[in-house]
């Protein structure tokens, strides 16, 4: 009889599963979960995600790995945790929203985002794997879809308006400050090939080749923000009429 599968890691199922696990998981010697992640995430942030294990992470613990299996079955839980770990960074206290339009509120909230996933360039593809539903995604996706629902937006465009700014702040992010973002040289450099282009056939990228090297990051982010929140606006707008 075959074995039941277990369930992907960082999966409904999985957390499921992880909520109600008996407590041997627990270890012996007991150690604290939450330290071993956020040891982890300082790891991956220090040489990355490939280069991290569960060996590495022992030592840094001054433990055995053995304990750290009491806790995962593998790397791929580990790494599970520590995308909802990033997702707990992101705090926005309610009093800074306090008195806010939904538009200004959804912008604090995304640069929010933004400036939490800037400080771990080494994680961000763990946020692009898989559709995250740890206790901090649901407490984020919550917050976030109430204040849709609580402004007037109806279910349907809710729901599409959290999916959107999600997707573009881990879109954006991934893309500025993924591995291989380019550093100021290279767009000295991307600048000053844009200028050698023939001008007879790139016409166009020559008129523009310093700001296309030159906009602010943050000047650019807010930018596409912006041009979201107007397209939510116009929908928002449509929907009650």
């Amino acid at each position: 009889m075959a074995s039941e599968a277990q369930p992907v890691p960082g999966s409904p199922a999985w957390w499921a599963s992880r909520t109600s696990a008996p407590a041997y998981r627990r270890g012996r010697p007991p150690m604290d979960v939450g330290r071993i992640v956020d040891t982890a995430l300082k790891l991956i942030d220090e040489v990355g995600i490939q280069a991290l294990t569960l060996r590495m992470l022992a030592e840094s613990l001054n433990s055995g790995t053995a304990t750290l299996y009491r806790h995962f079955n593998g790397k791929d839980e580990l790494l599970a945790l520590v995308a909802d770990r990033i997702l707990g960074e992101v705090r926005v206290p309610p009093e800074e929203l306090d008195g806010l339009d939904w538009r200004d509120a959804v912008t604090v909230a995304a640069e929010a985002f933004y400036a939490t996933l800037s400080r771990h360039p080494n994680a961000l593809s763990l946020l692009a794997a898989q559709v995250p539903v740890g206790p901090n995604a649901l407490r984020g996706r919550e917050r976030l879809i109430a204040l849709f629902l609580s402004h007037g937006f109806p279910v349907g465009l809710a729901v599409r308006a959290f999916t959107a700014i999600g997707h573009y702040v881990i879109g954006f992010a991934i893309q500025q400050h993924g591995p291989g973002t380019p550093s100021p040289e290279d767009e000295t450099h991307l600048r000053e090939y844009y200028h050698s282009l023939d001008p007879a056939a790139y016409p166009a990228t020559l008129a523009v080749a310093d700001e296309l090297t030159s906009v602010p990051l943050h000047d650019e982010f807010r930018f596409g923000l912006d041009l979201l929140l107007d397209g939510l606006e116009k929908a928002r707008l449509l929907s009650a009429s």
